[in-house]
């Protein structure tokens, strides 16, 4: 079995989208930079995501030191996503993507 850096590509770009490439990651980590937020929270702002793509992108970005995950000793327990130092990271990139999106709709539409 290979180990995880084994499967990590070597350009920098495949591994980045290996890592966030997908819709509803980049939409995770977009509302994770405004704070951390609950699992009903995402589940209910990111319209049409199930249940089980959440658990698995949020266990996967957890598990790549992405985000992190607090669980406070509460009852009902009560359980926050926020962005790691490492996820904290992208902020420039996502921003560098928000703007060309709102540079694209204002020369398109």
């Amino acid at each position: 079995m290979k180990t995880k850096a084994e499967l990590i590509p070597e350009c920098p770009v495949a591994t980045t989208v290996q890592l966030i490439g997908n819709k509803w990651k980049l939409l995770i980590i977009r509302n994770l930079l405004q704070r951390p937020w609950r699992f009903n929270e995402l589940q209910k702002n990111l319209e049409g995501i199930s249940q089980k793509v959440l658990t698995d992108s949020l266990r996967s970005m957890e598990a790549d030191g992405i985000i992190t995950r607090t669980v406070y000793p509460e009852v009902p327990p009560r359980v926050e996503y926020a962005l790691s130092e490492l996820g904290e990271s992208m902020r420039p990139s996502l921003d560098s993507l928000r703007e060309w999106g709102e540079k694209y709709r204002a020369s398109h539409f």
